[in-house]
């Protein structure tokens, strides 16, 4: 293998691929990049055998040929090359070496053979859809925050991706709940998506996803079975297995009779809440918000440390309340919120709140009250 290609480009790729490698691994194959040179194009795929990504680039080929390297090093090798290089990639004549050049700069790196790389065979998909990047990053973005990272209840480790019929229309929604908030966003379903089977795309699949989100595709085409999902952005592949679990009736979750609304401008509010949190213990963590007359006070008290009040005006005509919240939650929802102001639906100091921008928002939280 003899392989020339422009070191922005192949930085960009190492860049996308070599992430979804762990650092630590017991099989060494699974810490290096294949290279995979061909028709005028270099492939690099890395996989850590529940995600594979791989990526196309052009490249000068003076002779085909593969094998792969460690991931890390060639990424951080590329990474130091001066901008506007050009690199050289070549196999020693007993290929278990591969030398990099570029200008005075030579690198030998250890190779194992292609055959030994793993394949993520994606079976067959048979749903397939394309829809807006934008649409695709909403969706993670507002949901992403609230998937647990409790192993034992691993069916919540993920996105939760379906569509339904939602007041005549279909919609995709994304759902995400580790048990004490829940983030629901839908969109309008793209076509296609119908029928498709609700499936739980996993924490390090979705991380990986937002990431090549940003790097900019203005479509990107999604091919799933319920195994498997695929979505190719543009030259970049992503294959991930999907988790094999039974998301729960999240539609239980979230309250129909919340009687008591609560408007607050959303800046004042978080402010608030990050001020008064400040004195309180990392374990509670819990604020106590005691509503009456459009007045609002936030009050926490920290045996350990002292107290903190602060008091906002609101827009609330119920009957007075007193409800206590996990201050982080309450910022990492009112965060996701995209209005000017916050809109609370409650019942009682005992039951789930909702929190949203506006009346009928495509973006809906819940969040569990606690003990104050």
């Amino acid at each position: 293998m003899r392989v020339t290609v422009e070191r922005a480009a192949l930085l960009k790729a190492l860049g996308h691929v070599h992430r979804v490698v762990e650092r630590r691994n017991t099989i060494p194959i699974l810490s290096n990049v294949l290279l995979r040179a061909d028709e005028g194009s270099l492939r690099l795929k890395a996989t850590d055998l529940d995600i594979e990504v791989t990526e196309t680039i052009p490249a000068e080929i003076t002779e085909a040929g593969s094998t792969t390297v460690p991931a890390y090093m060639i990424y951080d090798i590329v990474r130091k090359l001066s901008d506007g290089a050009q690199v050289s990639l070549e196999m020693t004549p007993d290929m278990g070496q591969m030398q990099i050049r570029s200008g005075r700069s030579r690198f030998m790196l250890q190779a194992l053979p292609e055959s030994d790389f793993p394949d993520l065979a994606a079976g067959d998909l048979p749903h397939r859809f394309t829809l807006a990047a934008a649409d695709l990053k909403r969706l993670i973005e507002k949901t992403q925050f609230a998937i647990s990272t409790e192993e034992t209840r691993y069916y919540l480790n993920g996105i939760y991706l379906h569509t339904l019929d939602a007041g005549g229309s279909v919609v995709m929604r994304a759902v995400a709940t580790d048990g004490h908030r829940l983030a629901r966003v839908e969109i309008p379903a793209p076509t296609g998506s119908e029928g498709m089977p609700g499936v739980i795309v996993p924490r390090k699949a979705v991380a990986e996803i937002v990431k090549l989100v940003e790097d900019g595709s203005e479509t990107i085409t999604v091919e799933l079975s319920s195994a498997k999902v695929r979505l190719t952005f543009d030259g970049v592949v992503l294959t991930s297995k999907l988790i094999d679990g039974t998301f729960p009736d999240y539609q239980r979750v979230i309250p129909a009779g919340n009687d008591k609304v609560l408007v607050v401008e959303r800046a004042d509010f978080s402010k608030a809440v990050d001020r008064v949190s400040t004195i309180s213990s990392e374990r509670g963590r819990a604020v106590k918000l005691a509503l009456n007359d459009g007045r609002l006070t936030l009050t926490v008290n920290n045996p350990d440390s002292g107290s903190a009040t602060e008091e906002i005006e609101v827009d609330y005509d119920a009957t007075p309340i007193d409800i206590g919240f996990n201050a982080r939650y309450l910022l990492d929802i009112t965060a996701q919120l995209d209005g000017d102001t916050a809109l609370f639906k409650l019942a009682d100091p005992g039951s789930p709140t909702i929190v949203q921008d506006r009346e009928g928002a495509s973006a809906l939280y819940v969040l569990m009250p606690m003990r104050v």
